[in-house]
């Protein structure tokens, strides 16, 4: 739960509309996005380091400098380092928080 959090109502959506998320701001000035993600494959590039927890269903991601694919699924979270690309396959669909990590 995130409390005291202003959400952006405009939602961002990406890939003519197969993953779309929805922005909070939270009081300590981070960000998190709550998204979601219809099958399909997909290619992100970050800025910050970003903590990505799976809420529901699942997906199949291939972090970089890795060179096997791993399945993510509900409760589960892997990282992805600032300033590099990462792949998304999912097969049914994924419901999911990202964490917008400002400092290590």
């Amino acid at each position: 739960m995130f409390e005291n959090a202003k959400v952006e109502a405009k939602a961002n959506i990406y890939f003519d509309g197969k993953v779309t998320s929805r922005t909070l701001h939270l009081e300590n000035g981070e960000a998190v996005t709550l998204g979601f993600m219809l099958e399909g494959s997909y290619t992100f590039n970050t800025q910050k380091k970003e903590i990505m927890k799976v809420t529901q269903g699942a997906m199949t991601v291939l972090l970089p400098n890795e060179e096997s694919w791993k399945t993510v699924s509900e409760n589960e979270e892997f990282i992805v380092p600032a300033n590099s690309a990462f792949q998304v396959k999912i097969e049914k669909y994924a419901d999911y928080t990202c964490y917008y990590v400002t400092e290590d």
